[in-house]
Parts: structure tokens; C-alpha cells; sequence
């Protein structure tokens, strides 16, 4: 390994950062306090603070002007690895006039002016074949920033699950944190682990509170798993100083501790997974962090994990210090539709039927918003336990029960019936509808089934695999009490092949994700959910919603994103009027005292032939769109905003394919 470090100039430190079933609520009551506000200017944590509100309290960039933004300056990841990076996922911090991200496919560091974009600093750790074998590769969402107002530093976790601190004037690390400022995540972790294969790593950011490094854990891709065993995804708490590890969660928990005998037939012994893979939140004044964690091994089949499996699909609360489990709720009770929670609670007070209560709201992949008081993990609202469908696959034993949502309603469509099915014309509906009948409708919570080439060859899941809300998120206006958040509307369809039968390696699980082929054609193509190219649901495919925390109501639904190319220019829709339909995307909003911004997913087609995507902005209040700017790229990473020297910028990370990922930065043009 070698580590490169490119210092040109100083920068200036900068000052201190501000029970199991029915109910699945258990937990101790924590002293009360408020929640510290974001500072005017900077951005100091991936979500601005770690309420992961995604706000900041700016308006010189506002619904008068949005549509004069310029692009203030650009810097391209390109050489920052050995291959360029076509999923660009970061979202920068700004702190004293300096703006730092992960960045490339080696998921270097750089410090750039937040002024200029001019390179400060680069720090790249070549992890050879330990970085080639892991799980999450690629340059990841993000970093994180720690000073105690004499120094500052920057800690952030390399493809190869190493956690590594660097001096954040210099790019240099801290020889005093861990080994020469590299702590090896793959040891200390209450498992036996190679370094090098060892299945575990991350993407998302640290999350540093009360001089706590929080660590999460995340895996390969569970659809088709090799083998029921694998790596545990603990979560750990590290000294900010030192890189000491001061405790360990079991997620998966271990005989003795609460939740072991949700775990049956010895399952706990072998089944990985279910760590945080997502960004985390936490409370500074009460002392406590909450994981979102996520589901064991085997995203679809649950045989070899009978039971309703505790700490999965849940929101936890730990003490920062001890990491001691003050209450929780787990959303899903044995998860088969790869529902895990994808990212970061958002934290606010908020006055609801004329009590200021102190809560914490949790986006979902299924499409509700469930929000508790964060003291103690009482929902807000009723959440009822109903009865659920049965599976039919030979060893599944389905929850009879799982949670539902009485308020906010969902943000996103839930279930496929034939109403959902495609529409434009007569001829497509009637295509559509054969299309569907070859397959499993039913409302949310419908089991997975196993594959039949003679149907159904599979169950339709809306929301999909991946949300409803992913790793992206949700935003929240403190000052108006709305929440805000992007979600894809697109169906997977959940069908179940036995484990042999996994493509290129067999695997002992008794079933994996796949679809029965054709006898008379093996090799044949899985049968696709589209009508002659056009997606098999209605749109939009891309839609922003709002939500009223002080109601507990919807607001308002837009379509996001210009309508797709192969869309609107399909021959059977000609002529026809198709309204803005959205479009697919991990988008990451950004909610300020006066708009609500995001860039589009996907590339399209402009009136003038230039391809490429926009950053819109939107009226909060109404969802009207006030002002959008050209980006040549779509939108991957969340943006963020800061004000420096009286300039307000936004900057936002985008990349596609063909289009490696590049940081782009906004601001009103000067006078």
C-alpha cells in the first residue's frame, strides 16, 4: 500500500462542530432537550447537521432568480483512480471557506477552495487487492469533519473497510489515531474476518457526535446470495482522538442479549448482514445516535432465518457513549421483500395538536414516513398491526402480521392491482393487462413466489426492491414543519429459483432471486415488466412529495424530472398529450429558507439538442416549479448549499454513463 498526499497551500482549522412484538416499541425515558440549529454558512455534515435535515437557512438564491444561476466553477474526478467513476454519489461538506469529498474510483480525499474549486490537498490510499475484493467500492456518499477548536481533522472509511483520519489543513493523517491514522474496521469486530475477502464494507459517511465515530456496516448485494452464511454487519462507536473502539451493537444479537430468541433454530449462528448501511442521525443534547439498520442474509427467502428476527428492518437508539440500547422499533418483522431501512432518520421538533414534541421521522422503502417521539419511541400516530398474506414458497414461514401506517398516508403507490397497468391508449392497456395476468398483483406485503415459466413467474412489488426511498432520503424545513422527499415509482418482480440454479455458482440457499425460463429455450431472456418498451405502470416514475409533521398530511405530489426520451418520442404515443411524467434517479433534495432543489435523474433531450438533465427548483409551499438550470449530467449526489463571502453556492455531484463524475457549483451571477 501507498499512501499520496498533494498539499498546496494552508487552510484555515475551522471552529468547533456545533420491545420486540406488538407493540415493537421498548425503551427508557431520556431527559429532554432541544435539538442545536444549523449555522448560517456551512455545511458541516453530510445531512448540514445531524438532525440530517438537508437545510440550510439561505435565500439569496431564490424563486426570482434561480433560473440565472451560473455555473461558478467544476472539478472533475476523472484521474482521481484507476478508472473513472460514472456513479458520482457524494455530497461535499463546506466548512471555513473549504469544501471537502470523497471523490473517484479509488474514493480518494480532496480539499478544494469553496470559492474557486482549486484543488487544496489530495489523499489516496492504494488498498490493492483488499480494496479490488470489496463489496462497496467506488468513491461512496461522504466523509466526515471533527474539530475541538485547536485542530481539525477528517475521517472518512476507504473502499477496503479502513477508517483513516487526516489533519484537515493538510491532507496528512493523524499518526496518532489508530496505526499511523488507519484503523482496520475488519478487526475488532467480535467475528473472525479475513482482511481481504472479508464480506464487509461501506458507502455511506460517518457520523461523528459527542467525539464519537459511529461506523456502520454494509455487504454485497443479498438477491441472489452465494450461501445463507456471512459476515455480521456490527455497528461500532470509535474515540475521535485515538481510533480506540469504545463499544460494539450486535444487530444480530448474540446468546444472552435481547432479541437472541427472535433468532430461531440457531440462525443467529451463521445469518450476516443486518448493520446500518445507511447514513445514521443523532441527538448531541440527549446523547443518543439512531441506526436504521438493515435485513439479513437473503433478501427474498427467509427459510434459513426462521423467526421475526430482531434488530433487522429497525430503528435504534443507542447512548453515544456506551452504545446501550435506550428503545427501538422494527418496522418489518422477517423481512422477503428487501425492505431495510436505506437512510437517515431526520430529527426536529415540531408542534403537532398544540404540543411541542420532540420526534424523529424514518423514510422507507415501502412508502410511509413513520415518525416517533425520539426521547422515548412512542409513535406519534397509531401504527396498526394487521394480518398479512401467507407465503406459499416450501420452507418460508412469512410473519402472519406486519405494521401498517395510519398517518402521514404513503408518499409512494403501494401493491399492483390492474388499475396501476399502463393506459395511453386501448391497445397498450389491453397488452399490458395480458402482460400482467403472467404474473402475482396483490397489495403491500404480498409474498414473493416461487418462479413458474407457466405463471405466475413472479410477484410484482411496487414500491420496488429499492424504495419508494433509498439511500438519498428525505429533507425537512425546520421553520415550516415539512418534510420533503424524491421516490422512483417502478415495480420488481419477486420471483424465487432454487439456489442451484444461481447464475454462475451454485448456492445453498434453498431459493435466490430468479425466473423460470422457457423448457423449449433455457437460455432464453427473463420475461420483462415493459409494454413495447414503455414501463408496464402508469407514471409518474419520478415524483417530490410533502408532508405536513404539524398535520400528519400530504401537501402535494409533483412529477420530478422532464419526461424520458424514449417516452415521449415512442411511435405509438404520438400525438398524444402526455403530461411531465418524471424520471428515475437517486435524488437527494435540499430544502432552503426560500426553494426546494433538485436535479434530475437520467439523461434527456432539451428543446436545442443538447443532452443532459436540470436542477429545478421548486415553490415549498405549492410544489410549482419557479427556476431550473442546465446540468450536462444527471444528478447522483445529494446537492448542498453554503454562503461564503455574502455568495451563496450550490453544489451537486453528477455523473451517467459515459459522463464520469464531476462536482458542480452554482452561484447567482456577480454583479
Amino acid at each position: 500500500m501507498r499512501n499520496r498526499t498533494k498539499t498546496i497551500g494552508a487552510l484555515i482549522a475551522a471552529a468547533t462542530i456545533a420491545g420486540i412484538q406488538a407493540p415493537p416499541f421498548t425503551g427508557t425515558a431520556t431527559t429532554v432537550s432541544a435539538q442545536a440549529s444549523s449555522t448560517n454558512s456551512e455545511w458541516r455534515t453530510y445531512g448540514s447537521t445531524l438532525a440530517s435535515t438537508r437545510y440550510a437557512p439561505l435565500d439569496q438564491i431564490n424563486a426570482n432568480n434561480f433560473g440565472s444561476l451560473e455555473v461558478a466553477w467544476r472539478f472533475k474526478t476523472d484521474n482521481l483512480g484507476p478508472r473513472p467513476e460514472f456513479n458520482f454519489q457524494s455530497t461535499p461538506l463546506m466548512v471555513g471557506g473549504v469544501l471537502y469529498s470523497t471523490a473517484g474510483s479509488r474514493r480518494a480525499v480532496v480539499a478544494l477552495d469553496a470559492a474557486t474549486g482549486e484543488m487544496k490537498w489530495m489523499s489516496s490510499l492504494d488498498e490493492g487487492e483488499r480494496g479490488r475484493e470489496a463489496p462497496r467500492q467506488l468513491s461512496g456518499r461522504g466523509l466526515a469533519y471533527w474539530s475541538d477548536g485547536r485542530s481539525a481533522r477528517i475521517i472518512y472509511v476507504t473502499p477496503g473497510y479502513q477508517m483513516i483520519a487526516l489533519d484537515a489543513s493538510t491532507g496528512q493523517r493523524i499518526s496518532s489515531f489508530g496505526r499511523n491514522g488507519i484503523v482496520d474496521l475488519k478487526a475488532q469486530m467480535d467475528q473472525e474476518m479475513d482482511p481481504v475477502t472479508g464480506d464487509v464494507g461501506l458507502h455511506a459517511a460517518p457520523i461523528i457526535a459527542r467525539d464519537v465515530v459511529v461506523i456502520g456496516a454494509a455487504h454485497t448485494e443479498g438477491s441472489r446470495p452465494v450461501s445463507r452464511r456471512n459476515d455480521k454487519g456490527y455497528v461500532r462507536g470509535y474515540d475521535v482522538r485515538t481510533g480506540k473502539r469504545l463499544w460494539i451493537f450486535h444487530p444480530i444479537p448474540r446468546p444472552g442479549e435481547m432479541g437472541y430468541d427472535t433468532w430461531e433454530q440457531g440462525s443467529e449462528e451463521y445469518t450476516g448482514n443486518n448493520g446500518v448501511w445507511g447514513q445514521m442521525s443523532a441527538d448531541e443534547e440527549l446523547g443518543l445516535v439512531y441506526l436504521p439498520t438493515e435485513m439479513p442474509t437473503g433478501d427474498y427467502y427467509g427459510g434459513h432465518r426462521p423467526g421475526a428476527n430482531l434488530f433487522s428492518d429497525s430503528l435504534v437508539a443507542l447512548d453515544l457513549k456506551t452504545g446501550k440500547r435506550k428503545w427501538h422499533y422494527q418496522f418489518i418483522q422477517h423481512d422477503i421483500w428487501d425492505w431495510d431501512l436505506p437512510c437517515a432518520p431526520i430529527i426536529a421538533d415540531v408542534t403537532i395538536d398544540g404540543r411541542l414534541r420532540k420526534i424523529i421521522m424514518q423514510p422507507t422503502k415501502q412508502g410511509w414516513l413513520y415518525v416517533f417521539d425520539r426521547v422515548t419511541g412512542e409513535p406519534i400516530w397509531p401504527i396498526e398491526r394487521r394480518a398479512v398474506e401467507a407465503s406459499d414458497v416450501p420452507g418460508e414461514k412469512a410473519h402472519p402480521t406486519q405494521l401498517f401506517v395510519t398517518k402521514p398516508p404513503a408518499y409512494e403507490r403501494q401493491g399492483v392491482a390492474i388499475d396501476d397497468l399502463i393506459d395511453y391508449t386501448p391497445e397498450l392497456r389491453a397488452e399490458a393487462v395480458k402482460l400482467a395476468s403472467r404474473f402475482k398483483l396483490g397489495p403491500i406485503f404480498t409474498p414473493p413466489v416461487v418462479s413458474k415459466f407457466e405463471g405466475p413467474l413472479a410477484t410484482l412489488m411496487l414500491p420496488n426492491a429499492t424504495g419508494g426511498a433509498n439511500w438519498q432520503g428525505g429533507s425537512f424545513d425546520p421553520e415550516t414543519g415539512t418534510f420533503y422527499i424524491f421516490t422512483n415509482t417502478e415495480v420488481t418482480p419477486l420471483g424465487l429459483v432454487p439456489g442451484k440454479e444461481r447464475p454462475n455458482e451454485p448456492s445453498d440457499m434453498a431459493y435466490v432471486r430468479g425466473q423460470a425460463k422457457d423448457p423449449a429455450n433455457p437460455k432464453s431472456a427473463d420475461i420483462p415488466t415493459t409494454v413495447q418498451g414503455l414501463p408496464l405502470i402508469k407514471p409518474p416514475y419520478g415524483r417530490i412529495s410533502a408532508i405536513d409533521l404539524k398535520q400528519g398530511t400530504l401537501m402535494w405530489q409533483i412529477a420530478h424530472g422532464e419526461t424520458p426520451d424514449n417516452i415521449r418520442n415512442h411511435p405509438l404515443l404520438k400525438g398524444l398529450n402526455i403530461p411531465r411524467t418524471g424520471r428515475q434517479g437517486r435524488i437527494g433534495t435540499l430544502v432552503t429558507k426560500s426553494l426546494l432543489i433538485a436535479g434530475e435523474g437520467g439523461f434527456f433531450t432539451l428543446p436545442d439538442g443538447r443532452r443532459g438533465a436540470m436542477l429545478r427548483a421548486y415553490d415549498k409551499a405549492s410544489g410549482k416549479e419557479v427556476g431550473s438550470v442546465y446540468m450536462p449530467a444527471p444528478q447522483t449526489g445529494s446537492p448542498m448549499t453554503y454562503s461564503l463571502n455574502g455568495q451563496q453556492f450550490i453544489v451537486v455531484a453528477v455523473s451517467g454513463p459515459g459522463f464520469p463524475g464531476e462536482l458542480i457549483a452554482f452561484r447567482l451571477p456577480k454583479a
